[in-house]
C-alpha cells in the first residue's frame, strides 16, 4: 500500500468515527431517542462542544471526498513522489487537528483556520503535483 493510499485509509477512519462525539453529546444533553423524536426532531439546547463536534465531523465529510479523489487518481495513474507522500501525510495530521481544535473550541492564534489551511495547502500540492506529472 502506498503512503498517499494509507493516509486515505487513517483519513477514512477519522472522517468514519468524528460522528462518535455528536452522538455522546445528543445522548448525554437529550436522553435516547423516542420513536417521535424519528418524526420532529427535538430542539431543545445543545451543549457548544456538541455544536462544535457536529461542525468537524461535517468538515470532515465535506474535504474527504476531494482528498479521496485525488489519492485514488494518482494510483491509478501510477504517480507517487515524494511530494505526494508528504503533502497525503499533512493533509491527514492537519485533518486530526483540525477535528481536535474545533471539537475542544481552542480559539487561540487562529488554530483551527491554520490547519483547516494546511490541510487545504497540503491538497493543492498533491493536485498540482498530479497534474504536473500526468501532463
Amino acid at each position: 500500500m502506498t503512503t498517499e493510499l494509507f493516509c486515505l485509509l487513517l483519513t477514512a477512519i477519522l472522517t468514519g468515527l468524528l460522528w462518535i462525539p455528536v452522538v455522546i453529546g445528543y445522548v448525554t444533553s437529550r436522553g435516547l431517542l423516542r420513536p417521535i423524536d424519528y418524526k420532529i426532531a427535538p430542539t431543545s439546547p445543545l451543549p457548544e462542544w456538541v455544536n462544535r463536534a457536529n461542525r468537524a465531523h461535517v468538515n470532515a465529510v465535506e474535504n474527504f471526498a476531494t482528498f479521496a479523489a485525488i489519492v485514488l487518481i494518482a494510483k491509478a495513474a501510477g504517480v507517487s513522489t515524494a511530494v505526494t507522500e508528504i503533502a497525503a501525510a499533512v493533509f491527514f495530521y492537519a485533518r486530526v487537528a483540525h477535528a481536535v481544535l474545533q471539537i475542544s473550541g481552542f480559539g487561540l492564534f487562529k488554530a483551527r483556520t491554520v490547519s483547516f489551511t494546511v490541510a487545504w495547502l497540503a491538497f493543492m500540492a498533491f493536485a498540482i503535483e498530479l497534474l504536473r506529472q500526468v501532463i
